[in-house]
Order: structure tokens, then C-alpha cells, then sequence
């Protein structure tokens, strides 16, 4: 059976626990990144008889395995991976990490065991790219990623800028349009491409939408960095990428072999370094030779305009690009407010996108996307802009897009789609207007706050619930005009309304009322729609199949499903489908995929953990062998075919633990230090039935006893009593374990997928949604309730209510003989 793909990555950065103590954690993946390369080079080329790259005899994969408990292991990997690297051109890529450093791996046996154990990780069958290139890729990207993210997070503040979240990167890929690329010689650059994922993201972007093979090519100024974005892009199937070292803005690399200009590109993504002081350094850009500040220098101690006039010199007449940049550079002054007038006049930046806070692992600023396309620039009438400041998740101790806040953004972006307090096309006669004199600053042209909750005075003074307020909530009026009518009534004066309910009966109310029910009702027709469309292609997966071409094709259909649903947001429907996937159904189809339907319903036998470091339990016993489920799990099994049984068993824990209560309030009552049950404790101050027994023999038939020894008989008939359910109860459970484990062997393909996609896939994303309709009388409920709550008192009454009580008060002094 494969393994399921977050066991897989789990592994992969257990790999990391084999190095903590002798290095710094932003150092990992010096080592595992290369082990993870070994291994997919060493696949490759066993299966591709014109692979690209070269594994020489005494270079590969199954050479390091070969060393597991070798005295000499450090320096024989040392070896490997050099001739590895010098057959490929590799040296300064694969080779920088030192598996014999004492410092940081041990010494002596230490390092054969660390070193032994770091390869056997990686020496696992489910890591196996000998298949079919794209479920290998497919796996290898996910699981390189995932480290990626990984070392990023643990390697703090300074060290983490490698890697650009490949959420923003989506997103990126995405807005430049690299998906409508329309030849194969088009190109991809990335002047600060760090680790290579912007390139990748992009490339990936433009060759699922198109099938073409788009050009890679990367500068970045750290050598280490440099090698990750070289391993990456073999790693990823792109070995002819090309990836220079050095300083970008000194010393760019590209250049046209004629004239010696910038070589110029269709598509520029890039994430630089923000407002780096030292951008000036090693050239004079006052004097540049390629031209790329004639709309002005930018400050000597902030390159963010460097960055950005870079690009715009890198992009073709034709070409589109996007940058991260921190917000600065959109309302800063002085140098850069001229340079942004030139830009902004040339029609050069189609949009910007105002992304969250603490995003990135390099800084916890806010930053933006500046989307650029001198395509049409002469002819561009406005910037379109997008706040998606609020769109966001904790992560840890970052923030993090959701798969809702990508499509959004995306979506908004790409249809020029104007939505309130999130997006908006704005003409240059706004930008250029004085007041507001070409800055760009987000807030200026979207108000992307709240509506205040304004307390209503005279509402408070007089009673009655503001008018305003309800006409606040129309979007649910629209939908539900008589539920307004049978929660409110008119006050006594104009503006102002009083519940016709009480407070808490509003909910049940809404929930009761017919167009509610009529609503609640056409939203789960939509569900069911949309059930009904991809049910065949849920129970039609075979193995080889592509689980993301899957899911994509699902989450869009969802989308488009609830696009037009009333008071639901369709992007929170296609969410509890991206969660679902992440955390659960993803593994399933990966296993469908990989061992088709029979072989990955079968429970899988646990091998004991030696070590005990497994938190994975089984789902079921059967003498000593356990099983795990890991696509069908027990409880449906039971739920469609042993749910008698199942009732049975519940009624005898719940007659148990009724009993067990019974016990317990017994011996409370009885068991203080004077009571009946006193005597009957144990040396360990506990009430058990042998020591209930005990005394019940010791007091014999002691006349003054009777009272004592009627409760004793109570307590031990409860007792056995109790112990004859539990001991039902247990037999009932293993006789429903072994029928659960028979029924296992007994599913044909059919009740298999039944089981799978209508009892557990979809009855799980129809609860979702069915939370998503709760919630709409939720919210309503709960703003109505805090209005009627609110003005349910007015200040009269509060007053006469509180001279009423301070007369009691009075009353109650004078009794006691104080004096007032």
C-alpha cells in the first residue's frame, strides 16, 4: 500500500530531528535538500535511458544506502555526492554541506548512527521516481515545498528569506497571465530568485494551462541559495533552467550577446530584498551603462525603485511582470514619488494588490504585488487596486492566504471584477488628482473598514430599535422580507421599530419561518446539483490518475455551483472543500490513485514502533495484531451495515455508566467520615467491592449493623451490576470487531465506493455546507438580539427603576437603624 502523502512529508521533516542539537535550523536543509536530490537524480536516470543528467558508478542513491553503519560514513558521502556533482556540473551546488563536520553531525558513533539514520529516511518505497514522470513530479513538488515552508519558518527571522509562501507565488503566476503563453520560446525571469520558486510557480503555471515549456532564468546574489535554486529546478524537471550568482543590480548577467543591453524577457516575477540599504553598491546608477534610472535615482539607502526600474528594463514591449514590494513604495516621497509619477503617467503598472500583514519570513510588514504590462501601457485608462489585507489565516506565527483568498484575488484581478471595500478600478484622473498627486496608497481609493456599530442615542433614551440599523441588514431582507415583518413592529414614532417576539425566540423565529425554510431549502438543491455532477468522477478514479487535476476540476465546479447563491459567499464553500482536501481527502485519492479501490480499502497491519515514537493508533484489534483503515475507517463500516449492533452496545455503556453514576453518588452520599460507607475503605481511602465485601463479612449480622449493611448490599449489587454490563458490553464490542474485520474482505468495488464517496466525501462536505446555511441564521439572529438587547431598556426606565431600588435600599438602612 503507498503511503499517504502527509505521512510522507511528516517522514520527510522527521528527517530534521536526525540534525537538531549540532546545527542551526536554517542549515537543514543543506543536507536533506541534497539527500531528497541523491534520490530523484539516482531514480531518473535508473529509469530514463536519455535522462539528462549523469549518476557515475560510486555516485548514486543506493551508494549511500550502502553505507548505513560504515565508521567511515561522513567522508565516503562526501565522495559520492562530489563525483555526483562533478559529472553534472554540479560542484558548488550538491557539494556545499560537510557529512563529515564533527561539529555539527557527531562524533564517532554518533555520526554513523545520525548519518545512517538521515539515509535510511530517504531509503523508502514510497519515495520511488522510477514511475511516470508527472505523479513523480507531482509528489516530489508537494514534498519539496512542504520542506521549503518548513525550513523557512524554523530558520527565523534573518534566514528565511529564501523562500518566497507559494501561496503568493500562485497568485503571482497567476495575474501576469504566464497561463496564456502562446509559444514555447517565450521566457521567464527572476532577477532575485532566491530558492526558484516564483520561477517554478510560474513555469508550473504556464505549462499546465498550455503544455509549453517557458524558459527559465534566475540571478541571485547568495551562493547557497543559488544551489537550492539549481537543485530545485532539476528536482522539479527543469534542469536547462538557468541560474546565475551574482549581484543583480552591479552585475546583471543576462544580456543581449550584440548590443550588451539587458536581455529582455516576456514574463519578470520577482520577491527582493525590501528597502536594502546597500543596493548601490559595486556600480554607479547615476551613471549606469544599461540605462535603468531615467526616471530618476532611487534614495542611496532604499533599493526598492531600483528593484522595480530593474524589471521594468527586463520586460519586453510586450512583456508582463510582478514584484513584492513593502507598502512604502506606493506613498513614499522625495526620489521615489518622482520616480512613481514617471512610471505611473507611462501606464507601465496594470494593478496593485495589498496583501496581509506578516506574510513573508523575512519580515513582518505588509507588503504588495505591483503588477506591471507595458502591453497597451500608452493606451491605459487606470491602475486597478485590491485591499486583501483582511483575507488571511494564523499559520503558527505567520499569516497565511487561504486557497479562497487566492482565488479571489485572482479572480478579481483577472475579470476586473469591482467589489465593494476589496476592489476597484481607479482612472489616472483620480490618481493625478492634486490631492491626491500620484500616490497610491491603498486606503486612499478602497475603505476597506468596518462599518461602525454607532450607538443610537434618542434609541437608548426613549426605546425602540433604529430603523437604520435593520435597513443595515438588507441583503438578508432581500431574501427573507417577511421574517422582518414577523420579528418587528412599528414604535410608537417614526425611525424606530420594537421586537414582536421576545429576544430568545428570534432564532427560532428565522430558523421557522417558511421563506427561510424555502431558502435553506433551494441552497441545498444546489449542493445536491453539484453532488449529482461529480459523483461519476468521484467513483470513476482510477489508478494513474491525477489527484490535482482532480480536485481542481471539483473546487471549480463547487465555485461556480454557489456563485449566485444567496447570502452564502461561494468562495467559503469552495474553502470547506480545500480544507476537506488538505486534511483528509487528498490522502484518500493519492491512495485510489496510487493502489486502486480494493487494495486501499484494505486495513493496513501496524508494525510495532521499537522506539515508541508513534502517535498513530489503530482502528481496530483482533488478538494482538492491530490494523489501521486508513481509507475506509471502521465507524462507516458499522454506521451503514452494523448499526443494530452498534445501538445495542450504546445502550449497554449508557446502562453501565448509569450505573457507574449510581455508584458514585452512593458513595458520596455515604462515604464521609461518618458515614455508612466509612468503614468500608480500603487503606488507600478508596471504596472498592472487596473491600466492600470485606466489611460486609466483618459486620456479619450485627443488629445495630442493619442500616450499614443495607447500604453495603446496595453497593455491591450496583457493583456486580456493572461489571455484568461492562463485561456485555465488551463481549458485544469484539463480536462487532471481528464481523467489522470479516466485512472488510467482503466489500466489492461498489460497496467501496459508496462507502467512500457518498458516506464519507460528500456526507462530510454537505454537513460543511449545512453549517455554512446554520450560520447565516446565526449571524442574523445574533445581530438582532444585541440590537433588541440593546434598546430593550430605555434610559426612563433605567432611571425609575434605580430610584425604586434606592428607596428599597433606604428602607431596608432604616430597619437595621442606620442613619441616612
Amino acid at each position: 500500500m503507498a503511503i499517504k502523502k502527509s505521512e510522507l512529508y511528516t517522514s520527510l521533516w522527521k528527517s530534521c530531528d536526525e540534525l537538531r542539537g549540532g546545527m542551526d535550523a536554517s542549515q537543514y536543509k543543506d543536507y536533506v535538500l541534497v539527500l531528497l536530490f541523491v534520490k530523484y537524480v539516482s531514480d531518473k536516470a535508473a529509469s530514463q535511458t536519455n535522462y539528462l543528467l549523469d549518476v557515475p558508478d560510486g555516485g548514486s542513491f543506493a551508494d549511500l544506502v550502502a553505507l548505513k553503519g560504515d565508521k567511515e560514513i561522513g567522508d565516503k558521502m562526501n565522495k559520492i555526492i562530489a563525483r555526483l556533482a562533478e559529472a553534472n556540473e554540479l560542484k558548488g551546488v550538491i557539494d556545499v554541506a560537510d557529512w563529515n563536520d564533527a561539529d555539527k553531525l557527531g562524533k564517532g558513533k554518533d555520526m554513523v548512527d545520525r548519518l545512517s539514520n538521515l539515509v535510511a529516511i530517504f531509503d523508502n518505497p514510497a519515495l520511488d521516481f522510477r514511475g511516470n514522470r508527472a505523479e513523480g513530479d507531482d509528489l516530489l513538488g508537494d514534498a519539496y515545498e512542504y520542506l521549503m515552508r518548513h525550513f523557512a519558518t524554523e530558520s527565523g527571522k534573518s534566514k528565511g528569506q529564501f523562500y518566497t509562501p507559494a501561496e503568493v507565488s500562485r497568485i503571482m503566476a497567476k495575474v501576469i497571465g504566464v497561463g496564456s503563453a502562446r509559444s514555447a520560446s517565450q521566457t521567464i525571469h527572476d532577477p532575485t530568485c532566491g530558492s526558484g520558486s516564483l520561477l517554478l510557480k510560474a513555469h508550473d503555471e504556464a505549462k499546465s494551462a498550455t503544455g509549453l515549456d517557458l524558459a527559465l532564468y534566475g540571478q541571485e546574489m547568495d551562493n547557497a541559495t543559488k544551489a537550492l535554486a539549481r537543485m530545485n529546478l532539476i528536482l522539479h524537471d527543469c534542469p536547462t533552467g538557468e541560474i546565475w550568482q551574482d549581484n543583480t543590480l552591479s552585475a546583471p548577467y543576462f544580456k543581449d550577446d550584440w548590443t550588451g543591453a539587458l536581455k529582455t524577457f516576456d514574463f519578470v516575477v520577482a520577491n527582493p530584498p525590501f528597502s536594502t540599504k546597500a543596493w548601490t553598491n559595486g556600480f554607479d546608477p547615476e551613471n549606469d551603462q544599461y540605462g535603468r534610472f531615467a526616471f530618476g535615482v532611487p534614495p542611496q539607502k532604499n533599493g526598492d525603485y531600483a528593484f522595480l526600474l530593474h524589471i521594468l528594463a527586463c520586460l519586453k514591449s510586450t512583456g508582463k511582470g510582478a514584484v513584492i514590494l513593502p507598502h512604502g513604495v506606493l506613498f513614499r516621497g522625495g526620489a521615489e514619488a518622482t520616480i512613481r509619477r514617471e512610471v505611473v503617467r507611462r501606464g507601465y503598472i496594470k494593478g496593485i494588490i495589498g496583501l496581509p500583514a506578516n506574510l513573508f519570513y523575512g519580515t513582518g510588514i505588509p507588503a504588495c504585488i505591483l503588477v506591471l504590462d507595458k502591453e497597451g501601457a500608452a493606451a491605459r485608462k487606470g491602475i486597478f487596486l485590491i485591499d486583501a489585507s483582511k483575507g488571511f489565516i494564523k499559520d503558527g506565527n505567520k499569516n497565511r492566504l487561504r486557497a479562497q483568498d487566492i482565488h479571489k484575488i485572482v479572480d478579481a484581478f483577472t475579470r476586473q471584477l469591482e467589489i465593494p471595500r476589496y476592489s476597484r478600478m481607479v482612472p489616472f484622473d483620480e490618481i493625478s488628482d492634486p490631492k491626491n498627486d500620484f500616490n497610491l496608497n491603498l486606503p486612499r481609493y478602497i475603505d476597506s473598514s468596518e462599518p461602525e456599530d454607532i450607538q443610537d442615542i434618542d434609541g437608548h433614551l426613549r426605546g425602540g430599535i433604529p430603523d437604520r440599523d435593520l435597513d443595515a441588514l438588507q441583503r438578508y431582507w432581500n431574501v427573507f422580507p417577511g421574517v422582518r415583518e414577523a420579528l418587528f413592529k412599528k414604535a410608537g414614532r417614526p425611525g424606530y421599530s420594537d421586537l414582536n417576539v421576545a429576544a430568545a425566540d428570534i432564532k427560532t423565529t428565522i430558523f421557522g419561518h417558511a421563506e427561510f425554510t424555502d431558502w435553506s431549502s433551494q441552497t441545498q438543491k444546489l449542493f445536491a446539483t453539484w453532488r449529482a455532477a461529480v459523483t461519476p468522477r468521484l467513483v470513476g478514479i482510477q489508478q494513474g490518475d491525477k489527484p490535482k487535476v482532480l480536485i481542481e476540476s471539483l473546487a471549480e465546479e463547487l465555485l461556480s455551483t454557489f456563485q449566485n447563491a444567496k447570502l452564502l459567499d461561494a468562495y467559503d464553500i469552495y474553502q470547506h472543500l480545500m480544507d476537506y482536501w488538505a486534511e483528509s481527502m487528498q490522502d484518500d485519492v493519492y491512495l485510489i490513485a496510487s493502489d486502486g479501490w480494493r487494495d486501499a480499502a484494505k486495513p493496513r497491519l501496524m508494525v510495532e514502533d521499537k522506539d515508541k515514537k508513534s502517535k498513530d493508533k489503530p482502528d481496530f484489534t483482533l488478538g494482538k495484531q492491530k490494523f489501521k483503515a486508513e481509507l475506509i475507517p471502521p465507524a462507516l463500516l458499522i454506521a451503514r451495515y452494523f448499526a443494530t449492533e452498534q445501538a445495542a452496545i450504546d445502550k449497554l455503556e449508557s446502562e453501565a455508566a448509569a450505573v457507574s453514576q449510581a455508584l458514585e453518588e452512593l458513595a458520596e452520599e455515604h462515604g464521609c467520615e461518618d458515614g455508612l460507607l466509612a468503614e468500608a475503605k480500603n487503606d488507600k481511602d478508596k471504596l472498592t467491592k472487596a473491600s466492600v465485601a470485606a466489611r460486609l463479612k466483618a459486620i456479619g449480622l450485627d443488629r445495630d449493623a442493619a442500616e450499614e449493611r443495607k447500604v453495603l448490599g446496595e453497593y455491591l449489587a450496583l457493583a456486580d451490576k456493572e461489571l455484568a454490563l461492562s463485561a456485555k458490553a465488551k463481549s458485544a464490542q469484539e463480536e462487532l470487531v471481528a464481523k467489522v474485520a470479516a466485512k472488510y474482505g467482503k466489500l466489492t468495488e461498489d460497496d467501496i465506493k459508496v462507502l467512500v464517496v457518498q458516506d464519507k466525501w460528500l456526507a462530510t462536505l454537505e454537513s460543511s455546507v449545512q453549517g455554512e446555511l446554520d450560520g447565516v441564521s446565526n449571524t442574523l439572529g445574533g445581530r438582532l438580539r444585541l440590537l433588541g438587547e440593546r434598546y430593550a431598556t430605555p434610559l426612563s426606565d433605567v432611571a425609575t427603576h434605580a430610584a425604586k431600588l434606592s428607596l428599597q435600599v433606604d428602607a431596608h438602612l432604616r430597619k437595621m437603624g442606620a442613619m441616612l
